[in-house]
């Protein structure tokens, strides 16, 4: 179980720096940057994401789930205003593009690499 959080935390550090290295309006100064704002997300995802779920399940119900890529965007942003210097993103929509990249590394990551090494045990 803390083994599989250490790997969720470093595969979004990594995440977020193929993010940065191809997006330009979204910056991280180093790898241990990286690595704090993937925590702090992890944090933000335990601790605010499921409020805010709740909060706008009427939206998203209609927006047929689309929604999630908003409150992940804001959850990025509220990273972002934490980590002051060492994460930037410059604006709201550069965030949502982040959200939705975030989203499909993060699934064929999962799909690709950690399930058939979890099979292989």
């Amino acid at each position: 179980m803390f083994l599989r959080g250490i790997v969720s935390i470093l595969v979004n550090a990594l995440v977020l720096i193929v993010i940065a290295g191809y997006i330009e309006a979204f910056q991280l100064s180093s790898i241990s940057a990286a690595i704090v704002a993937s925590l702090i997300l992890s944090i933000l995802n335990v601790l605010v994401k499921p409020i805010l779920v709740l909060l706008t399940l009427p939206v998203t119900f209609l927006t047929l789930g689309l929604f999630l890529f908003v409150i992940n965007a804001f959850t990025l942003m509220l990273t972002q205003s934490m980590m002051g210097d060492a994460f930037n993103i410059d604006g709201f929509g550069t965030a949502i593009l982040a959200a939705i990249v975030m989203s499909i590394l993060n699934t064929l990551i999962q799909k690709v690499v950690i399930e058939p090494l979890q099979q292989k045990k």
